[in-house]
């Protein structure tokens, strides 16, 4: 369940969505996974306010999608209403993806480290794991083509945000530094958004550092609330900024009118 957000206008989920949103240039070329309802609320959001040029690929298929809601599930055919242009098949998602034709892709995992790496596969060993998760779904493939990778939890706790994966589903930074790029592979994790605070990702070392806090939250309560030592940045911590009323009403009325964002929450 989403809270009201201490001193503004909305609640978290809504300041997650305008957050992400805010965070999408002009030329980006996105596309979206399963359950992610927050990311697919700020690429509409985005496209209706500050990125009109931004291409969405609705479920990997449907090509500038602008659904009148948004349906059960972010891969559901639900979604491709209002699209410009419907890809022949799957097959041609991932041309595209490998051509570097999409530059822009949102994770979310049962764990991620200081890095940015993401485990949506095994909790304990992979051969005799305590749970087995709903796997990668492409995030191995994924991680290492998309240059403009932002992360997302409404989750924000030790058992999400770990000292150690105990599988690698998806590559962020790797091993921090310039690991991705010793391997060849472009760009790298964006921002990481949850219901606490934004991470960025500190240029040299790679690794997770709080850029804003929301509203009324500590930066001792984010580091409480990670399984890692949190980087802090210099001088003094930002607040998340508020979302604008036209923001709020074009998300509430439009983009998401049923408010299907709640399924993350």
């Amino acid at each position: 369940m989403s809270t009201p957000v201490p001193g503004y206008d909305c609640t978290m989920d809504e300041l997650m969505v305008v957050t992400f949103s805010r965070a999408m240039a002009n030329d980006t070329r996105a596309f979206n996974g399963a359950v992610s309802f927050i990311p697919v609320s700020g690429y509409l959001l985005a496209r209706r306010t500050h990125a009109p040029e931004l291409v969405w690929a609705a479920s990997s298929i449907a090509i500038d999608a602008d659904p009148d809601e948004i349906g059960d599930s972010t891969l559901s055919d639900s979604l491709w209403g209002g699209a410009s242009m419907l890809s022949n098949s799957t097959f041609d998602f991932w041309a595209f993806a490998q051509g570097a034709r999409y530059n822009t892709f949102a994770f979310r995992g049962a764990q991620m480290d200081a890095y940015g790496n993401v485990n949506n596969t095994v909790i304990g060993p992979y051969e005799a794991p305590k749970v087995r998760l709903p796997g990668g779904g492409g995030m191995a493939d994924l991680g290492a083509m998309i240059p403009r990778i932002y992360l997302w939890s409404s989750t924000h706790d030790p058992r999400t945000f770990v000292d150690q994966l105990h599988f690698r589903s998806g590559m962020g930074w790797g091993d921090g530094g310039d690991h991705r790029e010793r391997l060849g592979m472009p760009g790298g994790p964006q921002l990481c958004i949850t219901n606490l605070c934004v991470f960025d990702f500190e240029p040299v070392s790679k690794r997770m550092r709080l850029a804003s806090l929301h509203p009324e939250v500590t930066a001792e309560q984010v580091q409480e609330a990670t399984g890692f030592e949190v980087l802090m940045p210099d001088g003094e911590i930002p607040v998340t900024a508020e979302p604008t009323a036209e923001e709020l009403h074009i998300l509430r009325t439009e983009v998401d009118p049923t408010s299907a964002r709640l399924r993350e929450f």
